[in-house]
């Protein structure tokens, strides 16, 4: 019997059996069916309505007595008094137990519904864990629906997912869960209206009822007995709306709490698997860009690479020629010629270096590294450049002292280790004035060490830090050189396990110093 027919049923029952007992002579105990009704108030699960049923039944009982006694003259049977005492007491036993089934049935029932609650709320985690394992949006959308039908206890379930658009939205969509199947096409306008009151109110949780016109039609558009819709919002992103569907249940008590879970975890996985398509997507722009980076790098490097090992060549004919016409081999020179023909030699011999040092720089950028490590004399490779450079040091009046008399071998590749040499002598020409003073020096203690003191201005403080980077633009030093000389040094140093290092001279001027491993023979000069 429907739970709405019980509290009318149980009053017109009352009513009945007091009028049969009216009727009936003393003797004939009909007060007894006034039990029914009391027993049937169990149904309602109402301990008040119960309990006042047993009041009106005794009431019913003394009045049928009362007058079934004024029908008979005025005289009560005994035996009619008892019976009707029995039968009231009946009431409160049967009353008592009613109640007393009333509370079983509702505790059993909470028991019930906390068990279908948990068995929800597992079914929900299980679910939201299936949903949040993939990162691609597309599988994420299938998994909301198709978890939900199974998780949440319902015949059907439709995700409207905002994209293409709120207007024509993609339809995902899975009945008794079966596999889903995606749409996209407008939905109907009393569907729409949802969507979009739910879209802009970011309205949580709706359920469509019968008793509201536009709920009706919602329902019979889908068939269904009961709706409810939630909408998938993260951090005021709203991704869409989804709605379940019962064919012939409404949704229980407490429902929507379970419900409210996995919308909220589904949008968040939802905005998680946006979040690293988007990444993804950046991700192959930054690699393409990067390989374009790369590539563009390589023709610059192999640019660099051809044009200072080609320059080499010409740079060397022309220094042979100039030399050549300083000997005299074409002639007596004026002396102002021959003062301009040593300057010119000393600027063909910094493109030289000039050359050289793009040359490695480029072999080190492209990973291209000398593995050879020989037994190298310091000393001599630091007089050989001292030697080398003298057109320039001598052209600028500079004194190049050198204090190099014992033998310190090293391991590395000499022709790599007298370029870090020369950079640095050539660094030091460049930056003292003319008629200073420059002092190298070769000593053996951890390592084998190469000191180079000049009369210069020094490094500002500010610069000290940049100074063996790649191309430095400093304002002190704008414009003058490639940047690239002491840069190279600390690479070829780095390389050969060893260091070089800056350090200010008390009355002014740069120490630089060079190390490199030791070898403990000794080699011959």
């Amino acid at each position: 019997m429907p739970e709405r027919w019980i509290r009318p049923s149980c009053i017109g029952l009352l009513l009945a059996a007091f009028v049969l007992d009216v009727l009936t002579p003393q003797l004939f105990v009909v007060a007894i069916l006034l039990n029914v009704p009391i027993a049937l108030s169990s149904l309602a699960l109402d301990s008040r309505f119960t309990r006042l049923l047993v009041v009106l039944a005794l009431i019913a009982n003394a009045a049928a007595g009362y007058a079934n006694g004024v029908h008979d003259h005025y005289h009560w049977e005994p035996i009619a008094i008892g019976d009707r005492i029995i039968a009231g007491f009946s009431f409160l036993l049967v009353g008592g137990l009613s109640i007393a089934s009333q509370s079983s049935a509702q505790r059993a029932g909470e028991l019930s519904a906390r068990a279908d609650r948990a068995a929800r709320e597992r079914g929900v985690r299980r679910a939201v864990e299936i949903v949040r394992a993939s990162i691609n949006p597309e599988l994420v959308k299938r998994a909301v629906v198709r978890e939900a039908v199974t998780s949440l206890a319902v015949d059907a379930a439709i995700l409207y997912a905002f994209e293409p658009s709120l207007d024509e939205p993609s339809t995902y969509s899975s009945v008794d869960g079966r596999e889903v199947e995606v749409a996209t096409a407008r939905p109907p306008a009393e569907i729409l209206s949802l969507l979009h009151r739910m879209a802009s109110q970011h309205e949580g949780i709706a359920t469509m009822l019968e008793g509201d016109l536009l709920g009706r039609l919602r329902l019979d558009t889908f068939g269904a007995q009961s709706a409810i819709a939630a909408t998938l919002v993260e951090h005021e992103t709203t991704f869409g709306v989804l709605i379940l569907l019962r064919r012939s249940a409404s949704f229980e008590p407490h429902y929507e709490e379970g419900l409210t879970v996995y919308v909220d975890q589904s949008a968040i996985a939802l905005a998680q698997a946006k979040l690293f398509a988007q990444l993804g997507v950046r991700n192959d722009e930054l690699a393409a860009a990067n390989v374009a980076l790369r590539e563009r790098g390589d023709v610059i490097r192999d640019i660099v690479y051809a044009l200072s090992h080609d320059l080499r060549t010409p740079l060397a004919a022309a220094r042979m020629t100039m030399e050549q016409a300083l000997g005299g081999a074409y002639g007596e020179l004026p002396a102002a010629y021959r003062e301009i023909l040593e300057r010119t030699i000393a600027s063909n011999e910094e493109l030289q270096r000039l050359a050289e040092t793009l040359l490695l720089v480029s072999r080190y950028e492209s990973g291209d590294r000398s593995v050879r490590r020989d037994a190298v004399d310091l000393g001599a490779v630091a007089l050989r450049a001292v030697s080398e450079l003298e057109p320039l040091w001598k052209s600028k009046k500079i004194d190049v002292r050198s204090n190099i008399t014992d033998q310190v071998a090293v391991r590395g590749d000499e022709r790599e280790i007298r370029r870090a040499i020369v950079n640095l002598l050539a660094n030091a020409i460049t930056w003292t004035p003319s008629g200073r003073e420059i002092a190298v020096e070769v000593k053996a203690n951890a390592m084998g060490t190469f000191v180079i003191e000049d009369g210069g201005y020094g490094v500002p403080e500010g610069e000290r830090a940049l100074l063996f980077d790649r191309v430095r633009q400093t304002e002190s030093r704008q414009g003058s050189g490639s940047g690239l000389g002491l840069y190279l040094v600390r690479r070829i140093a780095e390389s050969h396990d060893g260091t070089v290092a800056y350090a200010p001279r008390p009355d002014g001027g740069s120490t630089f110093t060079l190390s490199f491993p030791l070898v403990r023979a000794k080699v011959a000069r």
